[in-house]
């Protein structure tokens, strides 16, 4: 069948020719590229990819449709292709490529010798005049394409259009070839047969937007490896560590039994927004590009008159392994590519082709050395838009970004940055808070050396005590990084959150010891305002409580001496998650009265001023499988009279033994009662917050 496409389409060929080991062929109905492995089609009656071979096995399956439903299907509907589409036009979804799309083949050789062809797709929204363009480039020698995604939009008329809500391209199969999903390093399963948010549901019960309960399944792979509810956000991740995802053949359904993956390697992260804590779905079959969208909170730009951006590169990689052969080694493969320096010549050679991408030519090399405290684990910098914080740099649509893991000894480096100016943004582990330094300034072609860097951690005194990890997540409490005991033992916040019973796991709601209790025990992943009702499988009616779901109590000792001398307290709170009645839309309701939502405390019976989380600062976290999301951070400060100390003696100033007596003291944390927020999708109702650290500081 491949032979005779090719004969056809050289039959019907208006251009056709042969580059070096790179073929490209364009008829009335298709354009082609391909080398001596990988070969392509492009539908120019759609703007998809809609027959894509690796050694003659079909990747992309036959062409289907599923109509699009509120959790189900999104975008076009359209399985077996790869392609775009985007959350932009006043409508909601669009697929370029259906209007009146122009196409572009390109063929030359890079700066090695290298043959390559692309082949480039452009379609105008008429209502709009928003352009919409996708690149796929091939060279010879690789079994993957090049890709980038570019959105334009000049309209004095209409100054403001909408926001940029998803852009994404999309390896979207309709065959059964594909067995496995696969994250990162750390987490993969087996695809739920049929799978829910992609082919079909099968015996499947929907239980929340895009998650399902499929407990009822026989001899599911998915069911007896990792767990009755799936979710396309099961596989989400963060960018920082992202490198390839995508999806494994066991070879059971391949045509010779060989292995297969097709894998998005984020070879180049700074045309993406939010930093390296953002974080969405990769995976769940569907092979995601997600270029902007807002899950998780996260920012995304305004498209407003003069608005032009080229997102990318990345690369979509497809291999092939011996029979019997392992996921994990195919993914290492397409992970060795995952540097900004892979193709970075080639890039070059084409960047005359790709608007807006910046050259080696407009880069330069930035590095630093700095000071770290002590403590510090798994430091890492941050260049992003200046001023700004990095979770923020989608308020400037032609922001970039970069990050780089920190040395032991404080060193670090980044390398292809555009020229610019930023802020350095330094955080740890460990550490509360970051360090902050404005107006880096890079040059093209030449190195910026940030010398003697010193980040001195925040304080407000001395420390009485702390709970939890400063990591910029909630993963250490109850239900959270801690394990399932199914045999793929996925992490349980990867796992549908209304899996977890929050009555039934804290049947007197939340009390916590500070120095005896267990904080993977004692607290909750999620701190609700109420529990069950709307998107609770396990407990469909609402459980408002009294009292016991929306405060927390936390109790903790002290001595006379720990207080002496002091005055101030402070209470910092970091959190990892905020879900206020704005959702994940940075838009304020005014039919919402927790659009803004208090999170009160009171010190022993003292209450002190709220802190009113802003609209704008809202992320749908737990409830998208995720333990960090758009991460904020407050500080009490109330007298440290409100405190009670106990006995005499001596102290060290920091929690752990003390000398009796001490006095037990109390830390309530309110959300307000019964709190909760319209939904119009099959989403929980409740807001919430998720801890990240606490701390109590006096002086």
């Amino acid at each position: 069948m491949l032979a005779f496409m090719r004969e056809l389409l050289l039959a019907t060929a208006v251009i056709g020719s042969a580059y070096a080991a790179i073929n490209a062929t364009e008829s009335a109905i298709e354009i082609v590229i391909e080398n001596d492995r990988l070969f392509a089609a492009l539908n120019k009656s759609t703007g998809a990819i809609g027959y894509l071979t690796l050694d003659g096995q079909n990747l992309l399956g036959s062409r289907s449709y599923t109509a699009p439903t509120p959790g189900g299907a999104t975008g076009d509907g359209v399985n077996g292709v790869l392609n775009m589409d985007c959350y932009c036009v006043p409508s909601g979804f669009w697929t370029p490529g259906s209007i009146a799309p122009k196409y572009k083949l390109i063929q030359g050789s890079d700066s090695s010798g290298n043959a390559y062809a692309g082949v480039v797709m452009s379609d105008v929204y008429p209502q709009t005049g928003q352009l919409m363009e996708q690149y796929w480039f091939l060279r010879d020698g690789e079994t993957g394409l090049h890709a980038f995604s570019r959105l334009a939009y000049k309209n004095s008329t209409t100054p403001f259009l909408r926001n940029l809500q998803e852009f994404r391209t999309l390896f979207r199969p309709n065959s059964p070839l594909w067995t496995h999903l696969s994250s990162n390093d750390d987490f993969y399963a087996p695809a739920p047969q049929p799978n829910p948010a992609s082919t079909g549901l099968g015996v499947a019960t929907t239980v929340q937007d895009a998650t399902w309960y499929l407990g009822n399944r026989t001899n599911d792979p998915y069911v007896t490896t990792t767990s009755d509810y799936f979710t396309k956000y099961t596989f989400q991740d963060a960018w920082r560590d992202l490198t390839a995802h995508g999806m494994f053949a066991d070879g059971s359904r391949s045509d010779d039994n060989s292995t297969f993956g097709a894998w998005l390697v984020t070879n180049t992260k700074d045309t993406y927004y939010g930093g390296p804590t953002h974080s969405d779905l990769i995976v769940d079959g569907i092979v995601y590009n997600y270029l902007v969208s807002n899950h998780h909170g996260a920012g995304v730009p305004n498209i407003t008159d003069g608005f032009d951006r080229t997102f990318g590169p990345q690369y979509y990689h497809f291999n092939k392994g011996a029979k019997n052969g392992t996921l994990q080694t195919l993914r290492a493969d397409a992970v060795q590519y995952a540097t900004p320096t892979f193709a970075a010549d080639f890039y070059d050679s084409i960047a005359e082709y790709v608007p807006n991408y910046v050259p080696t030519s407009g880069r330069g090399k930035w590095s630093g050395k700095i000071q770290l405290p002590e403590g510090a684990e798994r430091p890492i910098a941050v260049l992003s838009l200046n001023g700004v914080n990095y979770q923020d740099n989608a308020i400037d649509y032609a922001s970039h970004q970069y990050w780089a893991d920190i040395n032991a000894d404080g060193s670090v480096e980044i390398d292809r940055v555009k020229a610019d100016t930023y802020r350095l943004t330094v955080y740890a582990d460990g550490i509360f808070g970051q360090y902050e330094v404005d107006d880096i300034v890079i040059e093209a072609g030449q190195t910026t050396e940030s010398a003697d860097l010193a980040w001195e951690p925040e304080s407000a005194g001395t420390e009485l005590w702390r709970i939890g990890t400063p990591d910029k997540s909630s993963g250490e409490y109850r239900h959270g990084y801690a394990r399932t005991d199914a045999p793929l033992h996925p992490p349980e916040f990867r796992i549908y959150f209304g899996a977890y019973d929050f009555p039934t796991d804290f049947p007197e709601g939340v009390s916590y010891h500070v120095g005896e209790g267990d904080i993977s025990q004692d607290l909750n992943y999620v701190h609700w305002s109420v529990y069950g009702g709307k998107a609770h499988f396990l407990r469909p009616k609402r459980y408002v409580g009294n009292g016991d779901v929306n405060n927390w109590t936390i109790t903790f000792d002290l001595t006379a001496d720990q207080l002496a001398a002091s005055t101030d307290a402070t209470l910092t709170v970091q959190l990892a998650g905020a879900k206020t009645a704005s959702g994940n839309t940075d838009v304020f309701n005014v039919t919402q009265p927790w659009a803004n939502l208090p999170l009160t405390i009171a010190v022993n019976g003292n209450e002190v001023e709220p802190w009113v989380i802003p609209y704008n600062q809202s992320s749908s976290c737990a409830v998208r499988s995720s333990v960090a999301c758009y991460n904020i951070a407050h500080k009490y400060s109330f007298p440290s009279s409100y405190l009670i100390g106990g006995g005499n003696g001596t102290s060290n100033g920091s929690y752990g033994s003390l000398p009796s007596p001490s006095a037990r003291n109390e830390l309530i944390l309110s959300l307000p009662y019964n709190a909760t927020d319209y939904e119009s999708a099959l989403l929980p109702e409740s807001v919430y917050i998720q801890y990240d650290a606490l701390r109590l500081e006096v002086k």
